[in-house]
């Protein structure tokens, strides 16, 4: 019998083993050697525990995590990073790899993943918890998998590359830089922005100075002797000691404008609370030290500061009037990957705002340059430009460079437009602009925003800026002219239409696009620009923290978005390249291909039901038993045979709506008022036929609807007379049409939806020249006969 030694620290030999018998001790030893020669272990940074631990916060969770479900359970060993308490790694071995993971991760105390991740479940109740399960008796063919479970969450997902150990450091940053990671923090922080807000109401804080505070809070606390200091102070003395904190700071830059900017933080010696009511300033202090400066700490080249000016000024009288609009740092992040960005980048922001696309950029520049401290200077101090007329704005945008590492050199304060402000900036030679310009401008528009930015790029570089979607699709007026300069010095690469509610954090409604121009270069006449539907972003909305990428989809659709557009891929229903001209509309609904394959009998019978509802609801006459799902003959779509026509072709008339607001129609149950909406078929009430006979319209016709909050490029489909919704509908009629056809050409025309909005409604020309593909009889013209039967033969169709 063979004896092998094993090391469970340098100098202890502890363990004999039969090395033919298979055996945990030998996994084990693995691990233990692997974390004794870890430079965290060695510099003291972690805590590594085995069968046990003494924290009682883990003791305690653990108390009912048995593997066999009967009491206390504990994995191999524990380790928690000093510095960072809320994060701990779990290891669990097994010798034998057959048992490394069952098909359901349920059998706790036979397979080692699944032993792993219950003690996970147990520990995220309170901490962030990585799993690693570990099986094998060679090191040549262990098996290694890691997990990571958020606290507070039921769900965990595999993280780092399997069947390797990692420096623990490479755990804690992979874990800090996670993307999951990041959104649940990133939402805490905004909890922590709306209390923060409500906090400084209280405390008179006007709405234009709290960002200011915050950034001036978030300077001083980089100095040793005020982070010692400030909790001991009385408010007069803290006031004083803040402001000069923030000057000693600031002093250093070589800015001209940085006397002003350190006389926008005098409010705080004067405002009657901060510096007078005992711990007011010092707990406002603490919060943001606890709160903010730990994000910061983590997620260093982040917009952090521009998330708390959106809260601050979320619902501020003067908000439009004083501030600007941010761009989510999603899309900031966004441009930086568009553009190109690297290490060689110099990025001129010429509506810089509190510096989102600046610091993204500079991000992506020293990831780039890689561990080269030289060149990141470099970056820092020359390649970083911006322009912000606005003074508060302007000294909001100079400490938040600073509070992310720096970048202020170059900051100029002034207009865009001021011929020696152009001047100065091309001595920088940029060659990525970003920009977001103020939208309602009263002096300029938009793409004058976009062309002055251009103007100062070196030729062949890249402009990326987000406008309102009417910018592009304008075809007269000052817009157009616009349009016209742009094609004629410069190249339209790509335009993007962005998600309709992108800015919904800023209380403001406006649908907007990506541009994408090559500066200098006249645009060719045969040069097809690439047009992408970029509307799906992943995020969704919450009550509580507004707009999210809250089940972590942004990633994915990222890099899908950036793959197509590198390659420019044409994707039906995605993306499609356009030769265009300045009197076209510069958008992707205007030439995208529908993508009529997807259709199945689902979306035809969705419309049946929804038709059936309404028709209960209002009172209509219902044929049949209702819920007699029964199917006839069943009919193939055979979209591929189908044929193109002009919605203006296929109908005889299309009129507006009559109609009038609600507040002027005598309510009664005898004829439905139709809004501008697509369930229920549009049924918002039911009104009276006497005294409402001006606003009735002709049944037996399609509503088009023009305008609607989430409605634009819907229809329904209407078989008696109505009362519509004025101005925001119009009705298609065609004596060929019934209710059964009329339900079919329904469910087609909604295929359209995704090319209507706010800022493109589905009007005149555009609605007459819409194309859909029908079935086509045996002359090539509509057939009118089959879409009736193919309604006929679906589920619910009787009680039509």
């Amino acid at each position: 019998m063979s004896i092998c030694n094993h090391i469970l620290e340098p100098g202890q030999i502890i363990y004999k083993i039969k090395v033919n018998m298979s055996n945990e001790r030998i996994t084990e030893n693995f691990l233990r050697k692997f974390v004794f020669q870890d430079e965290s272990y060695k510099n003291d940074k972690i805590v590594f525990e085995e069968q046990s631990s003494k924290d009682i916060k883990i003791d305690k969770l653990l108390k009912n995590a048995s593997k066999s479900g009967d009491g206390k359970g504990y994995p191999e060993f524990i380790i928690q990073f000093k510095e960072n308490p809320d994060f701990i790694i779990v290891v669990e071995c097994k010798a034998d790899i057959k048992l490394h993971e069952s098909k359901n991760r349920d059998k706790y105390k036979d397979y080692v993943v699944d032993g792993a991740l219950l003690y996970s479940f147990f520990l995220s109740k309170e901490f962030d918890v990585l799993s690693i399960a570990i099986s094998g008796e060679k090191k040549s063919n262990l098996k290694i998998s890691h997990f990571l479970q958020l606290k507070g969450t039921d769900q965990y997902h595999k993280i780092f590359k399997d069947d390797s150990f990692l420096p623990l450091e490479d755990y804690l940053n992979g874990y800090q830089t996670d993307e999951r990671k990041f959104n649940q923090d990133f939402q805490e922080l905004l909890k922590y922005s709306k209390t923060l807000n409500d906090n400084l109401h209280t405390l008179k804080v006007p709405e234009s100075n709290r960002s200011l505070l915050i950034s001036g809070a978030l300077i001083a606390l980089h100095d040793k002797a005020f982070r010692n200091a400030y909790k001991y102070q009385k408010p007069k003395e803290l006031a004083e000691n803040l402001i000069n904190t923030i000057k000693n700071k600031l002093t250093d830059v070589q800015n001209k404008h940085i006397e002003d900017i350190i006389t926008s933080y005098s409010f705080i010696r004067t405002h009657t609370i901060l510096s007078r009511q005992e711990n007011k300033l010092r707990d406002i202090i603490e919060s943001v030290d606890n709160k903010i400066n730990n994000f910061i700490k983590t997620y260093q080249y982040f917009d952090t500061l521009g998330q708390f000016y959106i809260e601050f000024l979320r619902y501020a009288n003067n908000d439009k009037g004083l501030g600007i609009v941010l761009t989510p740092p999603h899309i900031t992040e966004l441009f930086s990957e568009i553009a190109n960005v690297n290490k060689d980048s110099v990025a001129l922001d010429t509506c810089t705002g509190t510096g989102g696309f600046l610091i993204s950029a500079m991000k992506q520049m020293i990831v780039d340059a890689g561990a080269d401290k030289k060149k990141e200077l470099e970056i820092k101090s020359k390649q970083i430009i911006g322009i912000e007329l606005q003074h508060s704005i302007f000294s909001l945008t100079c400490s938040n460079m600073y509070i992310h590492g720096d970048g202020r050199s170059n900051l100029i304060k002034g207009s865009c437009f001021d011929e020696k402000v152009i001047e100065e900036i091309k001595k920088y030679k940029p060659n990525v602009g970003l920009l977001n310009p103020p939208y309602g401008d009263k002096k300029y528009k938009e793409l004058e925003f976009v062309l002055n930015n251009l103007s100062m790029l070196e030729k062949g570089s890249y402009c990326v800026a987000i406008v309102p979607m009417s910018s592009v699709l304008a075809t007269k007026g000052a817009e157009r002219v616009f349009k016209e300069q742009l094609l004629s010095y410069h190249t339209l690469e790509a335009v993007f239409s962005m998600p309709t509610e992108l800015f919904h954090n800023s209380k403001v409604n406006v649908v907007t696009c990506v541009i994408v121009v090559k500066a200098k270069e006249k645009h060719s006449q045969n040069y097809k620009t690439y047009f992408g539907y970029w509307k799906d972003d992943g995020f969704t909305k919450k009550k509580t923290n507004g707009r999210a990428d809250y089940y972590n989809k942004w990633s994915a659709i990222k890099k899908y978005w950036i793959k197509n557009y590198r390659n420019r891929d044409e994707i039906i229903g995605h993306s499609v390249k356009q030769c265009i001209k300045s009197s076209d509309e510069w958008c992707v609904e205007a030439y995208m291909e529908t993508d009529y394959s997807r259709l199945t009998s689902d979306n035809f019978s969705k419309v049946v039901k929804d038709f059936v509802v309404f028709k209960i609801l209002s009172n209509q006459h219902v044929s049949g038993e209702i819920g007699n799902i029964s199917v006839k003959k069943s009919y193939s779509l055979n979209t591929g045979k189908w044929k193109c026509f002009n919605i203006g072709d296929i109908f005889t008339s299309i009129e507006p709506t009559k109609g009038t607001t609600t507040n002027e129609l005598i309510l009664g149950d005898e004829i439905p008022y139709i809004a501008a909406k697509k369930n229920i078929n549009g049924l918002e009430m039911m009104c009276s036929k006497n005294g409402n006979e001006q606003f009735i319209s002709k049944g037996n016709c399609i509503i088009f609807i023009q305008l609607g909050a989430g409605s634009a490029g819907y229809t329904t489909y209407q078989e008696k007379d109505f009362i519509g919704m004025n101005g925001k509908t119009s009705c298609g009629y065609n004596d060929k049409i019934n209710k059964y056809n009329g339900l079919f050409l329904v469910t087609i025309l909604d295929q359209e939806r995704p090319r209507f909005s706010f800022g493109r409604s589905w009007t005149g020309d555009r609605l007459k020249l819409t194309k859909i593909k029908l079935p086509v009889d045996n002359n090539g013209n509509p057939d009118w006969q089959f879409m009736e039967d193919y309604i006929k033969s679906l589920p619910y169709s009787s009680n039509l």
